[in-house]
């Protein structure tokens, strides 16, 4: 199954980006078209941050617009851009206690809650349960939960990694473990060797660039 992607590759994201430009990325009538755009995500598998952010912004600005399905929607996408901080960042803009009244919101601030503090069984434990109809979703989560293995294992217990990573079947686990460059132990096929972490540390002067378009969706909510 295809991935979500992240990148505006669209004459419609084009257009979008368009109407959001100055002034007009905060009138209400661009509402319904922010609206439509984002189930337009949905269906053609891919994210944009910065649009649904302004939509977020509209909620904000007049809670009588407020649309539940649509907010759960974005916190679903954002979820989807870990480890960015994309899902934080809409959170900000939320009515809490209009988040608490609907059902699928919650479900996404539970998700992101486990999801963040690495609690990677519980999460596909609470997706089953649920129903989550944004196509490409488990890939990403899974993608994030391999970057998070990355980082922080140098062996796993088999087990352990397969209920990281959520229902798979055997055949996808193995093919998963061959294209990360994973190994099972030679001498203990019950773990899984990830990544030596020592022969990836090196002395180097780190040199940080932030450029305008980097922080410019923040500086447009603000």
């Amino acid at each position: 199954m295809p991935s979500i992607s992240h990148p505006r590759t669209n004459t419609r994201a084009e257009e979008v980006a368009r109407k959001l430009k100055g002034i007009e990325r905060y009138n209400p009538n661009c509402r319904p078209m922010l609206e439509d755009y984002v189930q337009y995500q949905i269906e053609n598998r891919f994210y944009d941050f910065d649009a649904n952010m302004a939509l977020l912004k509209m909620y904000q600005f007049d809670p009588s617009y407020f649309q539940a399905d649509k907010v759960a929607d974005i916190l679903l996408l954002a979820l989807t851009n870990l480890p960015k901080s994309d899902f934080l960042l809409c959170k900000y803009l939320l009515d809490t206690q209009k988040c608490q009244e609907n059902s699928r919101i919650v479900e996404a601030l539970q998700f992101a809650e486990l999801l963040e503090s690495c609690r990677f069984q519980d999460f596909w434990e609470l997706l089953e349960r649920t129903t989550v109809k944004i196509p490409g979703f488990e890939d990403r989560i899974r993608e994030f939960i391999c970057q998070t293995i990355n980082r922080t294992y140098q062996t796993i217990n088999q087990q352990e990694l397969q209920s990281a990573l959520g229902r798979l079947n055997n055949n996808d686990f193995e093919a998963l473990i061959k294209t990360r460059g994973w190994k099972v132990l030679a001498d203990d096929p019950n773990y899984i060797w990830i990544a030596n972490h020592e022969e990836n540390i090196k002395s180097r002067n780190i040199v940080e660039k932030i450029k305008f378009e980097h922080v410019a969706p923040v500086m447009n909510i603000i």
